[in-house]
């Protein structure tokens, strides 16, 4: 028994040796709230700490990264969404108590749910057709959240009966809205495996993850437009350091709350490992640097493979970006009107582009990004058109698009930022020295 009782005691050493420790600062800094995180390394522990801040809809204006042997230290400075210090203590202790604990992201109470996850050919008009084959086979939408980009689109749908409020479990009913959905995805095109719809299996990863999962293994990286390739919002550079043995990745694009979620979480599920990065934002720019080895630790190897991590993070910041106006829509939930509303959004020319769906208490809360058929700002008057149709009280517009380019942030200025940036690293990299903690400017 006494050896029993060591053993406990040893075992709570280590998980207290092992478990991240937090310190929220908010003297150091006049303009942020500094969050450091002092951890062992491990594969997705610094992705767990970016999700937890950003599921709060925090902006994160500076970060520093830094390994020390098998240790790790993360400081972040970061604002509310209205660029203020953090200064509501259930905030804070959460933050602390979240990073302490083992934690699975933003979820859904997944109880009494039953979640689909779809990719398949965007085309105008989709979502509509979608929603309407749920209502007409008697399925209440929950929560979903649906991405698109690079002409497909993924998406993670809760259900439940509309009749009885129950989850939806049996096989036939499953295939049978399976193979409903499938039809829509593939709309008319003749590959057949251009669709794939399945019941959701692993319930417990972060919604967001799982969509940019989704979306890479569709990849959706290879299938540029020629819009995309006319005017790039994200420069993306990787060199390797051979004398350190680190491949340096560089993103430079247009700042944006859970900019650098999804920069990481990409690089994390494509096995690589961040040991050193740096993350600055100015104005409405955000530079990213990581210091990234497999996880065997070597570099990257080659030339393909060096495209291959170009293309897949600029897909990841893209796929969010804001492209259209926001629109939220409040109302009290019913059967069916996912399906009204965006038929008339079809009916009406209007294309979405990204959206959240959420009930709850009765009452559905629904973010659509719209753009007009051919994927600009579409007209203000079409607009409030719609918003007439569905009613103003319940449909407001919430954001103007903010990454249409300014005309001094073509594609040669996003390059010679870039170069320069680039150029600044490589200077900054012979005289490499990690600060933890720096002064805030």
């Amino acid at each position: 028994m006494a050896m029993k009782g060591y053993l406990d005691e040893y075992e709570k050493l280590v998980i207290r040796m092992n478990t991240p420790r937090v310190v929220i600062d908010n003297g150091v800094c006049s303009s942020a709230t500094i969050v450091k995180v002092d951890s062992p390394r491990g594969h997705g522990i610094l992705l767990e700490a970016v999700q937890i801040l950003t599921d709060l809809n925090l902006s994160i204006k500076k970060a520093y990264i830094s390994s020390d042997g098998r240790w790790n230290m993360d400081v972040f400075h970061v604002t509310d969404i209205n660029g203020n210090k953090l200064n509501d203590q259930s905030v804070l202790k959460y933050i602390e108590q979240s990073i302490e604990t083992v934690y699975y992201g933003e979820s859904i109470e997944v109880n009494g749910l039953t979640a689909l996850e779809l990719t398949g050919t965007d085309r105008i008009g989709l979502l509509s057709e979608m929603f309407a084959v749920l209502s007409d086979l008697n399925c209440d939408v929950v929560d979903a959240k649906l991405w698109t980009h690079n002409g497909r689109v993924a998406s993670m749908i809760y259900l439940k009966d509309c009749s009885s409020g129950s989850p939806i479990l049996d096989s036939h009913r499953i295939s049978k809205i399976e193979g409903r959905l499938k039809n829509v995805l593939n709309g008319d095109s003749d590959v057949k495996s251009a669709a794939k719809t399945c019941v959701s299996v692993d319930m417990m990863t972060h919604i967001e993850r799982r969509l940019h999962q989704l979306m890479f293994e569709d990849r959706d990286y290879e299938k540029r437009s020629k819009k995309q390739e006319r005017s790039p919002m994200v420069v993306v550079t990787v060199q390797n350091w051979a004398e350190r043995g680190y491949s340096v990745v560089n993103v430079h694009c247009r700042d944006r709350t859970k900019l650098l979620f999804d920069v990481v979480c990409t690089l994390t599920d494509m096995e690589y490992a961040v040991f050193h990065a740096t993350i600055n934002t100015s104005e409405d720019q955000a530079h990213l640097e990581f210091y990234i080895r497999h996880k065997d630790g070597s570099p990257i190897s080659s030339e393909a493979e060096r495209q291959r991590v170009i293309q897949c993070l600029e897909a990841a910041v893209e796929r969010r970006a804001s492209e259209g106006v926001r629109l939220e829509l409040r109302h009290p939930d019913k059967q069916g009107l996912l399906a009204e509303v965006t038929r008339t959004f079809r009916e009406n020319g209007l294309n979405v582009t990204r959206t959240e769906i959420s009930t709850s208490c009765g009452m559905a809360t629904n973010i659509f990004y719209v753009t007009d058929a051919n994927g600009d700002e579409a007209d203000s008057k079409l607009i409030e058109s719609v918003r007439e149709k569905i009613g103003f009280e319940c449909l407001r517009v919430k954001e103007m698009p903010s990454v249409n380019q300014r005309k001094g942030d073509g594609e040669e200025h996003q390059q010679t930022k870039a170069v320069l940036v680039s150029l600044g690293s490589l200077v900054w990299r012979n005289l490499f020295s990690f600060g933890l903690v720096k002064s805030c400017s």
